[in-house]
């Protein structure tokens, strides 16, 4: 809430008011409840599939099972990722030395239907979902993405075919 308002609430009589002054974005960024029109509108925040393959600065791609590996540091953060080509180069190979050290990621509160928009526009499959501060939430795949937009309209895909 904004400062007036919190002096306001005060001079009402609420014994107990906290200004959040990271503001909404992030409060939304942190998967916190919202009110308003758009609050029940889905979000990508819950679709994103938390068990994603991890690896760390200093790993071998020999270590790598998969076709994605995000990096991430101790605490979560997302440092890069590993995909595509990439993972089928040497085997003995660093991970930073092959990683895409600049992944887009998307914070929970992006809506799904703009996020059908975004992937439909980049032919993106797959994309990262992190916090405000980087840490890694989960992975969101375009096949969720379409299933609730169809769910959503009924009338026809959303998404372009890949």
């Amino acid at each position: 809430m904004s400062a007036r308002a919190a002096w306001r609430l005060e001079t009402l009589g609420f014994p107990a008011v906290y200004r959040y002054v990271a503001g909404k974005i992030d409060w939304m960024a942190a998967g916190l409840p919202t009110e308003g029109e758009a609050a029940n509108e889905p979000r990508i925040g819950s679709l994103a599939v938390p068990d994603v393959p991890t690896c760390r600065l200093g790993q071998r791609l020999g270590e790598i099972k998969d076709d994605l590996c995000v990096v991430v540091n101790e605490a979560g953060v997302i440092l890069g990722d590993v995909r595509g080509k990439a993972v089928e180069a040497d085997p003995s190979a660093l991970v930073e030395d092959v990683m895409n050290p600049a992944p887009s990621t998307y914070r929970p509160y992006v809506s799904v239907h703009a996020m059908a928009h975004h992937m439909d526009e980049t032919n993106a499959r797959r994309v990262l979902v992190s916090d405000a501060d980087g840490r890694l939430l989960g992975l969101l795949r375009r096949e969720d993405v379409e299933r609730v937009m169809h769910a959503a309209h009924a009338d026809g895909p959303v998404l372009a075919s890949q």
